[in-house]
């Protein structure tokens, strides 16, 4: 028979509205690993195909890394361990399948729809073209404050953790040490920062460990948030995950628990050429005081008050990452609450992005629009997601530079356009926001941005230009693998 807790998941798989099913395979399958965790089952490995997770489409994204967990994509994915008992991937295989066809197809209906995708007014080669002007355009109309059904947080609840959240009562004041400084040698923030964190949990490592790893050619210009996640898998014995969306209260949450957390920022100033990007650790808070006590690569300590943390990061879609020992990581899960879930907790920020649309102007809501596509490309809604990202240039096209840094190295960190674009078929605008990316850089170490634009070409027919770009890709990150996939895929086509 089988047990209570798996019955559960089993019916919530089964139940009649889409809505109150788990959203993808992969929340389910995370379900049943917090579930089976909670039973003491032993544990292995499994890994998730892209079918598996996805719609059908005509267009099959492939990952942007091998390095890649499945917060962009489910390609190459690594799941967290699940059972070794043959009664277990009987269900596992059951309930994969049947919710493939029952997330497809629904009980008793034809395929969804996708007459909500709304046709894209402004293209990327319009606004790249203009890139460096002062606009006097006025965007298209904002979305209404309610999002499309697709996007609503989902009307059922994770199995609740233990111990609940709103029982707990926050010391006023917490801070934490233990983290030993390093100041970052240039373009080596996301090494240094991740390898300071690391140090709090007693790894002996530095930022040249971290940097071999992350970026073997020391000229790259971004490591991702997901590629730390998996150096941490993969090089320590450590656990590792993040999120999206994150506030203040959580922030609080995690560190009066004894986590520091490492979010991902915008800085600009005295010391910084214009707008980039940064990473940098939470370490205490105080409430009398109302700041966070932060410790950074570049300046070392400083304090951050709570009404200005999210300035920037906003920039960054409140990204943040928590590091664990994997015996605590109940304590990790039962913080976040429903934001455990993937796809609830990138609905969450899609939701934040949104009303942050309304709530700001200027540069700030041109990020909210940046936010927004790319929580729709977490969620697989990529033409929603291109409107955004086309609001989000047609805003950053009106921005004058003497009144604000312009974030024309936006695209070195974050590639949702890409995805968005590509997968609506506008192979072409990946070709020119690509091909504008790679000008405007002095050293364009961007193997991301070589690799879409490679993939537009060959979509476009220049096989040969194809080739070139793919080959551009492996030489400045030779463990880029998928880069080295996608060559030797269109060489075996010749």
């Amino acid at each position: 028979s089988i047990r209570p807790e798996l019955e559960t998941v089993v019916l919530k798989c089964l139940q009649k509205d889409p809505a109150d099913r788990y959203q993808t395979p992969l929340a389910l399958l995370n379900i049943l690993q917090h579930t089976l965790n909670e039973m003491g089952v032993v544990a292995t490995k499994i890994t998730l195909s892209a079918a598996d997770n996805e719609p059908p489409s005509e267009l099959e994204p492939p990952p942007l890394s091998s390095k890649a967990p499945p917060q962009i994509t489910s390609l190459g994915t690594r799941l967290r361990p699940i059972v070794k008992r043959t009664w277990f991937w009987s269900i596992v295989g059951v309930l994969v399948v049947g919710f493939g066809v029952i997330f497809v197809y629904g009980i008793g209906g034809s395929p969804p729809s996708t007459e909500h995708l709304l046709a894209t007014e402004i293209s990327v080669s319009e606004v790249t073209h203009h890139l460096t002007q002062v606009s006097t355009t006025t965007p298209s109309v904002k979305p209404t404050m309610t999002l499309p059904t697709q996007m609503q947080a989902p009307s059922h609840t994770l199995p609740a953790p233990t111990p609940t959240v709103e029982t707990i009562v926050l010391p006023e004041t917490v801070m934490l040490n233990g983290i030993q400084q390093e100041y970052q040698i240039a373009e080596n923030s996301a090494p240094a920062t991740l390898s300071m964190t690391l140090s709090y949990w007693k790894w002996s490592g530095d930022q040249h460990d971290t940097a071999a790893f992350l970026k073997p050619n020391s000229r790259d210009k971004n490591v991702m948030p997901y590629e730390m996640v998996f150096f941490v898998s993969e090089e320590t014995e450590l656990g590792a995950l993040w999120r999206v969306g994150g506030d203040v209260e959580l922030l609080k949450r995690l560190i009066a628990a004894d986590f520091p957390v490492l979010i991902e920022k915008g800085v600009e100033g005295i010391g910084f050429e214009g707008w980039m990007g940064h990473y940098e650790i939470i370490i205490g808070y105080n409430d009398a005081e109302q700041y966070f006590m932060v410790q950074d690569s570049f300046i070392g300590k400083n304090i951050i008050f709570y009404e200005d943390i999210h300035q920037y990061w906003q920039h960054f879609n409140y990204t943040y990452i928590v590091i664990y020992y994997p015996a605590r990581e109940a304590e990790v899960l039962a913080i976040l609450g429903p934001h455990v879930d993937e796809t609830y907790n990138y609905q969450n920020a899609a939701q934040i992005a949104s009303e942050e649309i309304f709530a700001k102007e200027g540069r700030e809501e041109a990020f909210a629009w940046f936010n927004r596509g790319t929580n729709l490309v977490y969620l697989d809604d990529y033409a929603g997601a291109a409107a955004a990202y086309d609001e989000y240039f047609a805003l950053y096209a009106g921005l004058n530079p003497e009144e604000t840094n312009i974030p024309w190295r936006m695209i070195w960190y974050q590639t949702g356009p890409y995805w968005a674009y590509f997968y609506s078929g506008r192979f072409h605008d990946v070709l020119n926001l690509a091909t504008y990316t790679i000008n405007a850089a002095s050293d364009p170490a961007l193997e991301e941005t070589w690799y879409w634009r490679a993939l537009a070409k060959e979509a476009l027919g220049d096989i040969d230009g194809a080739l070139a770009d793919l080959r551009e890709a492996v030489k400045l990150n030779e463990n880029f693998d998928i880069g080295w996939y996608q060559l030797e895929r269109i060489q075996g086509g010749d």
